[in-house]
């Protein structure tokens, strides 16, 4: 089943920001995992999405900058139509229950059971000093097309 760009992207997967004052900047980019077999070894490329099928990896970038040095923290709502995979790199939280509350996924429960990263539905960094004093990076997190 093809999607038109995951029906917009299910609204560019919202971010949001929770600072005092918010003079970050995000800009968002949905990348596609694509494989090519060459001389009987698979190689692994991103491509900028514009199709997206059920099964397929998507990487979704938040590239932010900020005049300002203060601490932040910045939150993205995983789309429906996608399961969370993974943050890459940094310490990510992730939510279950839409936001109520954080964790490390290992530590979260739903309805009893032990969560798993098809139940994340937002995930959120906490940018702090130094790295705030920087005034740019960048967060990724992977996720599968259901």
């Amino acid at each position: 089943m093809r999607w038109g760009f995951l029906i917009g992207s299910a609204a560019f997967f919202a971010a949001s920001i929770a600072a005092a004052q918010s003079m970050v900047e995000i800009d968002r980019e949905v990348f596609v995992e694509r494989s090519l077999e060459r001389d009987g070894r698979t190689q692994r490329s991103l491509v900028p999405a514009d199709t997206l099928e059920s099964g397929d990896t998507v990487v979704l970038m938040l590239a932010w900058r900020t005049p300002q040095d203060a601490p932040f923290t910045i939150s993205s709502r995983v789309p429906r139509t996608l399961a969370f995979r993974a943050s890459g790199g940094d310490t990510a939280q992730v939510s279950v229950d839409h936001g109520r509350s954080w964790g490390q996924l290992a530590q979260l429960r739903v309805r009893g059971r032990p969560a798993t990263s098809a139940d994340v539905t937002h995930v959120r960094w906490d940018v702090s000093n130094p790295r705030a004093a920087r005034g740019r990076g960048v967060f990724t997190y992977s996720a599968v097309v259901r």
